[in-house]
């Protein structure tokens, strides 16, 4: 019986293992960018074989095509000679195919051939003459051309040329994909950028205004090049995780060849705008929160304790940002209100990810354990009551005096706070809060609530009296 012979990258699975293995070095070691260059002069086979030399690909995370795995396995039950080839180093080949247990030989690359194109179809026509054959790209032709019978992954666009004997049908990349990685919901934390225009009561200066607005666009563009960043970097990690695995990358919704491009996009678009339109110091703050994310991204986030408090800063940094941008210094008391919420919020993430891998000892990707969670949940709360009492000396300040008519309605502010700190935390002991807390707090109706309260009790300090 003729053997089936199957394609890897974009077949298999629903993404490109040579990226992927780039992304993990990279990781591993940001420096190695400057080796990548000369390994590719010296041809595609010397690159793929040097990279694979220096990471480990976990193939048992990869996202695999369930319909094409199925129709494998009837294959092979029914006595079919199955064969993986692929462009893929030869290491990854094997790996999968110990993983999977399908197939009887690997034809893959090695450091002196690249086994992809014309080079794939003479080898399978080498050793087999006959052969069946799934691909899934314009690279596959020669070798779909030669097959006995072809098979396709996806919808075979005209320029194929070779009508194929069976279409394997995936999901297509759709907008909303491409929105998800953007992750939009989290550019809500932007509004930060706001308060200092808010708190100094010059909201209805329509040119500061607009300045905020523009600054708000800025470090949403830059924060979604962040995502999109820390997703192509988390991938293994995050094909791990209960909910993170169907982001658009992970779950091979979207090309990942197609994020670094995209990511320099949206930072051209971002400084465009800042150095246009904003103050240079804005964008020199711009470029810090950039730097900050990719150090978090790439160093920080592994680091006990530091990558909190970094999370924090991040925040509090939007609000200096916000700051520069309408020409308003925020005051000393919002900034130290600031870092101790965020700080309790950024501390709630570490406690909910470590309640949804509780059957670990350590989360993937991080330095915390599981018995580290009652000691989270102290600092954490704690954090979050002292951001509330800094609020309360704020409300007792002088400065307050000057801006509010009626301080006392103020005080209001604080029971409401301490409640809704209170309550998410308890939520997310009993595992109700399953995503990041600011995601969360978008989707929950108390915590609408607790704003609309928020914001009538700072009118009501404004103008009765």
């Amino acid at each position: 019986m003729k053997p089936l012979c199957v394609d890897l990258d974009g077949t298999l699975i629903a993404t490109d293992t040579l990226w992927e293995s780039v992304l993990l070095l990279l990781r591993h070691n940001l420096l190695m960018v400057f080796l990548l260059p000369l390994w590719l002069i010296k041809g595609k086979a010397y690159f793929k074989d040097q990279i694979a030399q220096q990471i480990t690909l976990d193939v048992t995370t990869l996202p695999y095509r369930e319909n094409v795995l199925a129709f494998l396995q009837r294959e092979k039950d029914a006595g079919r000679h199955l064969v993986l080839a692929t462009a893929a180093h030869h290491s990854i080949a094997q790996a999968v195919a110990e993983h999977l247990k399908l197939f009887d030989h690997t034809i893959a690359s090695d450091a002196h051939t690249n086994m992809k194109g014309i080079t794939k179809r003479d080898a399978l026509k080498q050793r087999f003459g006959i052969y069946d054959y799934i691909g899934d790209s314009p690279a596959d032709l020669p070798i779909l051309q030669a097959a006995d019978q072809a098979f396709f992954v996806g919808t075979p666009s005209a320029s194929l040329r070779c009508p194929p004997d069976r279409v394997f049908t995936i999901p297509q990349t759709s907008w909303l994909a491409w929105l998800k990685v953007l992750r939009p919901h989290q550019w809500v934390k932007n509004i930060l950028i706001f308060l200092p225009l808010l708190l100094s009561h010059e909201f209805l200066n329509l040119d500061k205004l607009g300045d905020a607005l523009l600054a708000f666009i800025v470090f949403s563009f830059t924060a979604s090049a962040g995502y999109i960043l820390n997703d192509l970097l988390d991938l293994q990690a995050d094909r791990a995780h209960p909910t993170k695995k169907n982001r658009p990358f992970a779950a091979g919704l979207v090309p990942i060849q197609y994020g670094l491009p995209f990511f320099i996009i949206l930072l051209c678009l971002s400084f465009l705008i800042s150095l246009w339109w904003l103050p240079l110091l804005f964008t020199g703050m711009v470029a810090l929160y950039l730097l900050s994310t990719i150090a978090y991204s790439f160093y920080f986030k592994h680091k006990l304790i530091v990558d909190v408090f970094l999370l924090a800063g991040l925040y509090t940094l939007r609000i200096l940002a916000g700051g520069i941008a309408v020409s308003i210094q925020p005051s000393s008391w919002l900034l130290a209100f600031s870092m101790f919420i965020f700080i309790s919020l950024a501390f709630l993430k570490r406690y909910i990810e470590l309640l949804q891998q509780y059957s670990q000892k350590v989360i993937k990707n991080r330095s915390y354990e599981v018995d580290d969670i009652e000691l989270i949940a102290t600092v954490g709360i704690s954090s979050g009551y002292i951001a509330v009492l800094v609020f309360a000396l704020y409300i007792n300040s002088n400065k307050v005096t000057t801006l509010y008519h009626s301080p006392a309605f103020l005080w209001m502010i604080c029971p409401v706070l301490l409640y809704w700190i209170t309550r998410v935390w308890f939520l997310a002991k009993r595992q109700r809060v399953l995503e990041d807390p600011i995601q969360f707090a978008l989707t929950d109706k108390i915590s609408w609530l607790v704003v609309t309260c928020v914001f009538v009790f700072m009118v009501l300090a404004e103008f009765i009296g």
